[in-house]
């Protein structure tokens, strides 16, 4: 029979199974304790000890704890262990709880719900994520709960994975019945996608979605947000905001608005671009740094960096947007005092977004709340600042710029200036501001001084020296005195304790004092925190404004950073147009040219269907152009390994995306037609989860390419056909061009090994050749970087292979054998030779790289009969034969 549980046990069980699939963390006194299943599991991941309660009994139970102040610590390692955690408190004052202390779970924090600065990246998002099936498309809702932003789509669902590598989410909800591999287009963790977590069907209740939304934004539609209400994105919105309110158990006024996230007004960019092109994380070791919003983010706020993060993430389509982003980064750039006066008022700055998200779910510090006055002190100074500016963009955020006076006065009012983190120990209310807690506090510090004054006296009237007042939680306040006094002591002293040189008493008189003293404190912490959670909740009905201004600083620091960035780095302002242009002149990597030394990086121009209508302005054009005046809309690029073919049509897909979130690039001038879409089928490995070969892979990323891209794309290639054989390769390579060229007509650049391809330049009108120069000397090779027109004469792969440390007789042999294939020098079967190596001493098996086809004179000869032919009569048959041959 099971032993009985104990009271505490049996609550443990009553919420565990409340909350299953989370590690419940169950606060015990000073302590969140753990136990069975989840204990092992934290002590394998936390590092704890494990040991077990009821040691004695048959069925000891697992345990484990640490102390509850390092809460933040162990829940970030269970979280970036893919954990989900309950957070079980003491809901009441274990001092006046009569039997067991009440505990509730006050939150289930889980990877896509973090609110804590200390669980955050500050510069990253941390989105949550739900997908809501239907039949002909799919609802996508994403929140991110630390800044209260709210967006919706509906996409097909081919375009499911591109949308989720776009946002990012740290989890992402689905239909508990489509968690399994194939039933919805969402990469496992293991493979690089968020946390899936599976809810149940009824939670996507199409009706009851529509009603949680309703209820949530006090609205009876969602067309004032620019919804449909019978989209499945409201159903995935519905059920989203329902995990929300069943894992936070608190208030959500931060989510204010629902956002309607139109796919046709951003610029495309599918998973595999993304990563080729490292938009916003390496592809090596996913950081940050080294990528694209690495190297341009000079942003002073977190809020700023997460900004920047989603416009590159996001570029526009619209001209005239982007035009206006343009305008505001070029005022920034032109006015050195403007810029970096608002960069230092920026740098003073906290994150307004989170610090309001948290004052929004009563989740903020008495320090929260004082950063936050310290931002809103900043505001008067950066509206001052952007007043009368020229670009529309500035005007419009300068307007936007709410002071909040009152927020900040009613914060400053209150508290201290520089308050504790916490509000359970006091210290947190200025002094002055509430006569009544002015009085507790005279109490408990004048009670402090009346026990110095009656040591003194009790000192003086019993004639011991060495008397001493002290306190414990055992016994409160005590008399101390020492052994060799012990025959002074009066009457009137109590004993409460014999130690082995002393002996301690209490009094009535100092007992007395002592409760009003202790008193006076207690009631003093607890006045202190009634006043400050009444300042929590007034400054909570502003959170729409806070976070109004929030997104206002964010946009206004973005600008900021570009334009330093700009006016730092020597970028220009591109010439944006709805032509299919890219014209741009000395342009440079973005990434390589800020990580290398300056002047290292070798720029080049980028010339695509250009014409003398869409080319450059005269007085914007590089005074030395390397280019002709035309160029068509598809570049064959030829060129050895190493020599930077790769980066140079890398190169093209970043400044078009970078001036399409309205940055300026890296280049002398640049002219740049919108595009809808950017692809990037550049490099390729095998996707051993998803069981597909590096064939496969690239293969099916040239299906999408094709399938997708439009005349307003540009498409950037990078070495199609390898992974199959040579003649499969070249035929794939060029039936690919040939269909971007005639059939989709987009800008293209294709960068290949495939000297073939340069052929097409004499059938296809709008195609053109060019190579990445090289300098001979000897049999030194100079790799000089730069692009130029005209087809590459040889790849110099022997060189590239010298410069790996290819052994040198390997490199050797293998210059024999590319001179012999080269002189075409064939046997008599019609296949190259290859000559011998000059160690052999014995006569090595020849080496066929290529089948040539047999020539039909060669059976017309074998089957000659000389025997019956007279010399005349051979004579003519080799004229004949050398006729045709010259007819060739």
């Amino acid at each position: 029979m099971a032993a009985k549980l104990s009271p505490m046990m049996e609550r443990y069980h009553e919420v565990k199974g409340e909350n299953p699939g989370a590690i419940l963390l169950f606060r015990m006194g000073d302590f969140y304790e753990l136990f069975y299943q989840d204990a092992q599991n934290a002590a394998r991941i936390l590092g704890l000890t494990l040991t077990s309660r009821d040691k004695n009994s048959d069925n000891p139970v697992p345990m484990a704890g640490f102390p509850y102040h390092q809460l933040d610590n162990y829940l970030q390692k269970l979280i970036q262990n893919g954990f989900r955690a309950a957070i079980c408190d003491q809901v009441e004052d274990p001092k006046t709880a009569k039997g067991l202390v009440r505990r509730e779970v006050t939150r289930v924090i889980t990877p896509g719900t973090l609110t804590d600065d200390q669980l955050l990246d500050p510069r990253e998002s941390n989105f949550i994520a739900c997908v809501a099936p239907s039949k002909t498309s799919i609802g996508l809702a994403w929140l991110e709960l630390s800044t209260g932003r709210f967006l919706v789509s509906d996409i097909e669902p081919a375009l499911l994975q591109d949308e989720l590598a776009r946002i990012r989410p740290a989890e992402c909800l689905v239909p508990e019945d489509s968690t399994g591999d194939g039933d919805l287009p969402v990469a496992r963790k293991d493979l690089g996608g968020p946390v899936l977590t599976g809810r149940p069907g009824y939670c996507f209740s199409k009706d009851e979605s529509r009603r949680r939304l309703h209820e949530h934004f006090g609205t009876k539609t969602l067309e004032g947000f620019d919804v449909d209400e019978n989209s499945p994105a409201v159903t995935a919105a519905g059920a989203l905001l329902e995990y929300i309110n069943d894992t936070q158990k608190s208030a959500l006024g931060h989510i204010t608005r629902l956002e309607s996230y139109r796919r046709n007004r951003h610029m495309i960019i599918d998973e595999a671009t993304r990563r080729s092109l490292e938009l916003t994380h390496t592809m090596r070791d996913g950081r940050r740094e080294q990528s694209l919003l690495g190297v341009i983010d000079e942003t002073s706020t977190p809020m700023g960096a997460r900004l920047l993060a989603d416009w590159l993430s996001s570029p526009l389509t619209d001209a005239q947007q982007i035009s206006e982003r343009h305008d505001a980064v070029e005022e920034m750039v032109q006015d050195l005092s403007l810029r970096d006066d608002l960069r230092e008022l920026l740098k003073g700055m906290y994150d307004l977004q989170r610090l309001t998200s948290r004052v929004a779910t009563g989740r903020c510090s008495p320090r929260d709340l004082s950063c936050l006055a310290q931002t809103l002190e900043q505001l008067p100074r950066v509206k001052a600042k952007l007043a009368s500016r020229k670009a529309k963009r500035l005007q419009t955020l300068e307007q936007r710029i709410d002071l909040c006076p009152d927020v900040r006065q009613a914060i400053s009012d209150v508290l201290v200036d520089e308050p504790p983190v916490t509000a359970a120990d006091g210290g947190v209310v200025r002094p002055g501001y509430n006569a009544t807690l002015d009085e507790l506090r005279d109490l408990a510090k004048g009670g402090k001084q009346w026990i110095a004054s009656y040591q003194a006296k009790e000192s003086e009237r019993t004639g011991i020296p060495s008397l001493k007042i002290g306190f414990n939680k055992v016994f409160g306040y005590y008399l101390e005195v020492t052994a060799v006094h012990l025959s002074k002591v009066p009457d009137d002293y109590i004993r409460k304790q014999t130690l082995k040189n002393q002996e301690r008493y209490i009094t009535p008189e100092l007992k007395e004092y002592e409760d009003k003293v202790l008193r006076a404190e207690d009631q003093s912490k607890a006045l202190e925190q009634e006043i400050f959670s009444k300042l929590k909740e007034g400054v909570a009905e502003h959170v729409a404004r806070l976070l109004l201004t929030a997104e206002t600083l964010a946009e206004i620091d973005v600008f900021v950073g570009l334009g330093t960035l700009a006016a730092a780095a020597g970028y220009c302002r591109p010439e944006v147009t709805e032509d299919p242009v890219l014209d741009i002149r000395e342009g440079r990597h973005p990434v390589l040219d800020r990580l290398m030394s300056a002047g290292e990086f070798v720029p080049n121009d980028v010339r695509l269907g250009v014409d003398g209508a869409h080319s450059l302005k005269p007085e914007t054009q590089n005074p030395k152009p390397a280019s002709p005046d035309a160029a068509g809309r598809v570049q064959i690029i030829t060129g050895p390994n190493m020599a930077g073919k790769s980066t140079y049509i890398r190169q093209a897909a970043l400044l078009t995306v970078m001036a399409q979130m309205g940055s300026f690039v890296p280049a002398a001038a640049a002219k740049i037609g919108i595009a809808d879409r950017v692809f990037a089928r550049v490099g390729a490995s095998d996707e051993l989860g998803k069981g597909q070969s590096t064939f496969m892979v690239e293969m099916t990323e040239t299906a999408r390419i094709l399938n997708s891209a439009s005349n307003r794309s540009l498409v950037i290639l990078d070495e199609i056909g390898r992974g199959t054989s040579t003649y499969d390769g070249i035929s794939l390579a060029w039936s690919i061009t040939e269909n971007l060229h005639d059939e989709i007509q987009c800008r293209t650049m294709f960068a290949t090994h495939y000297h073939e391809l340069t052929d097409l330049t004499a059938t296809l009108k709008h195609a053109s050749n060019w190579h990445v120069a090289v300098q001979e000397n000897n049999d030194d090779v100079i790799f000089l970087h730069r692009v130029i027109e005209g087809a590459a004469g040889r790849s110099y792969g022997i060189h590239v292979a010298k410069l790996a440390g290819v052994p040198r007789s390997v490199t050797e042999r293998a210059a024999k054998i590319l001179d012999m294939l080269e002189t075409q020098n064939v046997n008599e079967d019609g296949k190259p030779k290859v000559p011998q190596r000059e160690s052999s001493r014995q006569r090595q098996k020849q080496l066929s790289l290529f089948t040539f086809p047999e020539d039909p004179l060669l059976d017309e000869i074998r089957n000659l009969n000389f025997d019956d032919m007279t010399p005349k009569q051979a004579l003519d048959e080799l004229h004949r034969m050398r006729q045709e041959l010259a007819d060739r």
